[in-house]
């Protein structure tokens, strides 16, 4: 199974819809009842400047086959922000000989980038896979070689592992960053049968994972910060910065960082001395998908 963009779409622009008011966009609202929130498919075409007709069969996924005049303009209407706009061109254009993804694969350099590093610091590839991670990161997050490859993966881990919703002080957030990017990445690589079938799977197991994917939000992983809970060394607030593979960009690396001098610093340290002390796996034992 691969990813159904005619229907991501409609799916897509029908939410875009919802979120804008007619009052928020100029037209009147004569107060009669409304059978759908937010802009009515006319309205959107009359913003966009186009036929209801043409906005229709857009929606609908009839064709794919639209001018940039036209996929501009209903952008315009809809107000998306530079991201939703590149994910609305994906799904409204042509795809064409998309093949299987390779198989991910880490170099010996990143591993011993990432050994070197003294913050947590790991890389993630299609699919929100964690591919590789340094002994701070197993200390913190969790000990990803003990996991079998398949679960070595930061969606699975946060909506069907319970251990997860007690690590993150703010879970709710840190699961709809997740589900944002996945969405996000889902469409960067609609020929990928894993990511498909991981979104499958968490479709049917968790129904925060529906609803949260039913709001179609898009997230990159750019910067942030999250605030763990570690059941050792108690609560550790970090930020995080991603580098993006300039020859493959579909691995990043993402290292934590950690202000100086702070409670989160000192604790960040207490965490590595009880690593030290609980070794895990070299990266030859690693291994990786």
């Amino acid at each position: 199974m691969t990813l159904d963009r005619r229907a991501e779409l409609g799916e897509f622009l029908r939410s875009r819809r919802a979120r804008l008011r007619p009052d928020e966009v100029g037209l009147v609202d004569h107060g009669a009842r409304r059978r759908v929130p937010g802009l009515r498919r006319e309205e959107l075409a009359l913003l966009a400047g186009v036929s209801v007709d043409h906005y229709v069969r857009l929606e609908q996924g009839r064709t794919l086959h639209f001018s940039e005049s036209v996929l501009d303009a209903v952008a315009r209407a809809l107000r998306l922000n530079p991201l939703e706009r590149d994910h609305f061109y994906r799904l409204a254009r042509p795809w064409s000989g998309e093949e299987p993804p390779a198989e991910q694969q880490v170099r010996p350099g990143l591993r011993r980038l990432l050994d070197s590093a003294d913050v947590p610091a790991y890389i993630v590839g299609r699919g929100t896979d964690v591919l590789a991670w340094n002994q701070l990161t197993a200390a913190l997050i969790t000990d990803f070689s003990a996991l079998p490859p398949r679960e070595r993966n930061l969606a699975r881990l946060v909506f069907l592992d319970e251990g997860m919703r007690e690590l993150y002080e703010d879970w709710p957030g840190k699961a709809a960053d997740v589900v944002a990017y996945l969405r996000l990445d889902a469409t960067r690589n609609p020929a990928d049968v894993e990511i498909a079938a991981l979104i499958d799977e968490l479709s049917t197991a968790s129904a925060e994972f529906r609803q949260l994917w039913d709001r179609h939000e898009l997230k990159d992983k750019t910067h942030g910060r999250y605030v763990y809970l570690h059941p050792v060394v108690g609560r550790i607030d970090l930020g995080f910065e991603t580098l993006r593979l300039p020859d493959d960009p579909d691995q990043a690396l993402i290292a934590h960082t950690v202000e100086p001098n702070s409670p989160s610093a000192t604790a960040l340290n207490l965490l590595a001395t009880w690593a030290a002390d609980h070794p895990y796996p070299s990266p030859a034992e690693r291994g990786t998908r």
